[in-house]
């Protein structure tokens, strides 16, 4: 039976569970399933400005709160002890297409030439890293929410807005992944 956690899940197990949180946090708390809302939750805890968009009862979201620390706690517990000796498994044709663009190690799950200290601490890494995240994060507030709250809540809802959201976080990872990447890689 541990053996089955540590392992990867396909998708046809990991996705149904996934959605199921949907329609379980809407019978049992009315909530909707997202992580980007917790930032504002934090910012409206930790910094009590006179500030209109943090202006409002954070303490009712609490549950929001748990959630994502969760996810964080899991997420540390899975890679400090729970990833053995699996080897990454990447299709040849995304290991050739990164190695093209100077990606050369794929022995984990984030690529030491992407995302290490030295490559952060470089000035191209550190501005890669502060203008993506800049971007997430207007990117996020934009659209009024993340894609897992648009794309597992919203259209499990058949909200409108979910469905150009969602098309649109594709288009745009379509289009920095083929177009943006290589210029700045």
């Amino acid at each position: 039976m541990i053996d089955l956690i540590h392992e990867p899940w396909p998708w046809y197990v990991a996705g149904p569970l996934i959605g199921l949180m949907v329609p379980l946090l809407l019978v049992f708390g009315n909530r909707a399933l997202g992580i980007s809302s917790s930032l504002r939750h934090i910012c409206a805890m930790c910094v009590p400005m006179n500030i209109e968009y943090f202006k409002y009862e954070w303490r009712n979201e609490k549950w929001n709160l748990a959630f994502v620390g969760g996810i964080l706690i899991g997420g540390l517990i899975a890679a400090q002890w729970m990833l053995g000796d699996a080897k990454v498994e990447i299709s040849q044709e995304t290991v050739t297409d990164l190695s093209a663009l100077g990606v050369k190690q794929f022995d984990s799950y984030l690529p030491a030439d992407l995302f290490s200290w030295a490559n952060l601490l470089s000035v191209k890494g550190f501005v890669f890293m502060c203008l993506g995240g800049f971007l997430v994060g207007f990117g996020t507030r934009y659209a009024n929410g993340c894609t897992s709250g648009h794309s597992i809540s919203g259209l499990s809802n058949l909200q409108f807005g979910s469905l150009v959201a969602t098309i649109s976080f594709f288009v745009g990872g379509l289009l920095m992944t083929h177009l943006v990447l290589p210029l700045i890689l």
